[in-house]
């Protein structure tokens, strides 16, 4: 299981965790939605039951009636939610969030009909990022992707997903995970870091994919994987980007250095990318609006998460959808996130990205607040931490201004948050 950097059941209480005496708060007077998964036939069911948590040393030690937590932690604080709701704190597990310079003009390009493969093949998209964030600092890198991370922890977010990927040489690649390192040292969340070091081929290359590849399993990664900032790998297979041959090569490098893998699949083009990804384990599968049948089948047997990114499909007015009703028959668990950008999704909001992901993929309610809480968490290997309000999990909690929880999915644009814990700690 990876691990984050940073600074359950209703009714009667169901565990305890430590000693009644360490206890440090009870969150009393909620309705929790605690995401554990229900039997098949309750799968659409997310309604919330009155509940207490009791949190000692930033986990959850207890849920069940305030009346008893208090009779077993008798000295702990007690914070009144006032009958609000109360779910996990949201797990955004796809982002490029730290990132320089903007792309708005390709905004304008694709109104007009060009294609996101044509900007692409003319030096725009991710390499016109690359170009910007080759030239900023650490700090600089800190500075403008704060405002987005904000913009997330008021959508309730606790856990952020942060991928490199804008550099593809060492030097920027490791400025970029430096820059996503700080972030969680500023903010209260937990963050995981991906290096996206086949993201796509830089100019200086001069086309030489095969180099490019063998540089980047031979020097970049070992050195990547010797400085401890990435906590997995990640890939683009694409037309536009690698081969299913070169991400087959580099998968099993970042997998003998000790990295778990993650792939960009099947996005624009069916190259079997979700195949690709099962076979080597991957922690998820993302994209996937051209997965087949034999892909989700292979998801299926390798227990990977598909990672389903509507703003992108949606800003690049995509018309075919992932094959969801496939996913849904094989038992694939699908989540939910904004695959923050600064071209194809430069979408800073959870919310909006579950609305997304009903209006333009049809999920369901239930199937996308589990999107977004317990399936992210396992897309990032942290399902025995996150993900889900039962004992042991640190107490990362959303509590909000809500009478259900399909108003998260139903309004967009809203901003119902009324308090975030990370970690047993409320904002301030």
């Amino acid at each position: 299981m990876l691990a984050p950097h940073g600074a359950g059941s209703a009714g009667r209480v169901i565990s305890q965790f430590m000693p009644a005496t360490s206890a440090t708060r009870i969150i009393a007077n909620g309705r929790v939605w605690s995401a554990v998964a229900v039997p098949a036939e309750r799968a659409g069911d997310c309604a919330a039951h009155p509940a207490a948590i009791a949190v000692q040393q930033g986990r959850i030690a207890a849920l069940g009636l305030a009346r008893e937590l208090q009779q077993r932690f008798p000295d702990a604080e007690l914070l009144d939610v006032g009958g609000r709701l109360v779910t996990p704190g949201l797990i955004d597990c796809h982002t490029h969030i730290v990132h320089a310079g903007n792309r708005a003009a390709e905004f304008e390009r694709r109104r007009a009909g060009e294609s996101y493969q044509s900007i692409a093949k003319s030096g725009g998209g991710i390499l016109s990022t690359v170009a910007a964030t080759r030239q900023a600092s650490v700090q600089q890198l800190v500075d403008a992707a704060l405002p987005r991370v904000d913009a997330l922890l008021a959508d309730g977010t606790t856990t952020l997903e942060i991928k490199s990927g804008y550099g593809l040489d060492l030097d920027t690649e490791l400025r970029m995970l430096r820059a996503a390192r700080a972030i969680a040292d500023l903010r209260a969340l937990s963050v995981v870091t991906t290096y996206l070091g086949a993201h796509t081929l830089p100019p200086e290359h001069g086309g030489d994919s095969d180099g490019y590849v063998q540089r980047l399993c031979t020097e970049w990664l070992p050195a990547v994987a010797a400085s401890g900032l990435a906590d997995a790998f990640d890939a683009y297979c694409e037309t536009i980007a690698f081969t299913p041959q070169q991400v087959d090569r580099i998968f099993a490098a970042a997998r003998q250095y000790g990295l778990r893998v993650k792939l960009h699949a099947d996005q624009l083009s069916n190259l079997h990318g979700a195949r690709l990804a099962a076979r080597h384990g991957a922690l998820s599968a993302d994209h996937l609006e051209y997965t087949d049948e034999d892909g989700v089948s292979a998801l299926a047997q390798a227990g990977t998460v598909a990672v389903l990114l509507p703003g992108a499909f949606y800003f690049l007015r995509e018309q075919q959808r992932p094959p969801i009703e496939a996913l849904r028959r094989a038992g694939v668990p699908m989540a939910v996130a904004t695959d923050c950008n600064p071209g194809t999704s430069p979408l800073s909001s959870l919310l909006a990205a579950m609305n997304l992901a009903a209006v333009e993929f049809g999920l369901t309610t239930a199937e996308c607040l589990a999107g977004v809480t317990r399936h992210a968490a396992r897309a990032l290997g942290l399902q025995d931490s996150v993900g889900t309000l039962e004992p042991g999990k640190w107490c990362d909690v959303a509590v909000w201004d809500v009478a259900h929880p399909a108003e998260l999915v139903n309004n967009l644009g809203a901003r119902p948050l009324h308090r975030r814990f990370w970690r047993g700690q409320p904002d301030a």
